[in-house]
Formats: structure tokens, sequence, C-alpha cells
């Protein structure tokens, strides 16, 4: 087969891609802000929330943010967001709940957040709300998983919201517009390496 012809392929296959694209951008026209779920076992849920943020502060938008279980440590996203002015970050958590080892104090501060939440669920200044590991909250009954969807229902259109966590529940999945399971094949701390600042925190 002659380079001409392979390029004629290529160029063929690509066209059909773009043709199939452009339909479904034409197709995409409604608009409302969205709400993503990121949760699974492996490495890269915060992350990619944060990443968010930072393309949320690169147009200009108003950021929120609740961490509602790292608490005991200040990590780099926080050292890094919190001097950005577009950016209300609160950290509301205590530890990680087998370090806290209180139910009691860690439903208290799950509830402290969620007064946060709830008023940034009702202002429309806010583009963009990261809750930050809340998964955790439904799974040990700290907060109510139907009253958090509506709250959520009933944010401004234009509003975004990024949950993350793991073992996120399927009424949280089915809520979502958008949910990302994120699997690890290798994590370099079941093979020993101790966590890195910079990348797990």
């Amino acid at each position: 087969m002659s380079k001409l012809t392979e390029e004629q392929r290529h160029n063929d296959r690509m066209k059909r891609t773009k043709e199939i694209v452009d339909q479904r951008i034409a197709e995409a026209q409604q608009q409302q802000g969205v709400f993503i779920l990121l949760t699974g076992n492996g490495k890269g849920k915060s992350s990619s929330a944060f990443g968010m943020v930072a393309r949320a502060l690169g147009h200009g938008q108003q950021v929120g943010i609740i961490q509602f279980i790292k608490g005991r440590m200040e990590t780099g996203e926080q050292s890094f967001f919190t001097s950005q002015q577009q950016v209300d970050f609160h950290v509301m958590g205590d530890g990680f709940t087998w370090e806290t080892q209180n139910r009691d104090q860690d439903k208290a501060s799950a509830q402290s957040a969620w007064e946060i939440a709830k008023k940034m669920l009702q202002d429309e200044s806010y583009h963009l709300i990261i809750f930050d590991e809340m998964t955790y909250l439904f799974k040990y009954d700290y907060l109510e998983l139907d009253a958090v969807l509506n709250a959520i229902k009933q944010r401004p259109k234009m509003q975004n919201i990024v949950i993350t966590g793991r073992g996120a529940k399927k009424a949280l999945k089915e809520a979502a517009d958008t949910v990302s399971v994120i699997m690890d094949e290798k994590h370099a701390f079941k093979a020993g390496i101790k966590a890195q600042k910079g990348i797990e925190w």
C-alpha cells in the first residue's frame, strides 16, 4: 500500500470522526451547571477535582472548597488555593476516621461542614464547589444523603458541583451528571513506598 493511500485512509477516518464530534457538539445545547462524582478506590479523585479548581480560576470564576475528612495535615492544595482571592477554602475534618476513632466528634465536624456547604449551594456567586471526601459521610451516616441531594438539586442553575470519595452510594451515582470511577492497577504505597509530599498531600 502506498504512503499516499495510507494518508488518504487516515484523512477519511479523521473526517468521519470530525463529523461525529461536530454533531455531538451541535446537539449539546443545554445550558446548566453539572454535578460531577469522582469515586473508586484509585488515586486521583481529589487531584482531578483540584485540577478543575485551577481551570475555573483561569476563567476568573469563584470557587468554594470543603474538605470533609482531611483535617490534621496541611496539604499542598490547601496551602496553594487558600492564597487565591477567588477561593473560599474550608477544612472541616479532624483527620481520617480511623485516626480520630470518635464517632460523635466526626459527626459534629461533618454537620458543621454541611452548614457551610448549604450556604454555598444557595449562593450563585460560586461557579464551582468541591466537596472533597464527602462520600464517606454517607457511608458512616454522618449526613443524610437525601437532604444533600435535594440541596444540590435546588442550587443555582449554572453552579457546578464536584463530590469526591470512595464507595459512592447508588443514589449519588444516579443523581450525578458525570460519574468517573477511578481504579488502581498499581499503587506505589502497596509496594512499600512512602507517601510523597506533592503527590499524596
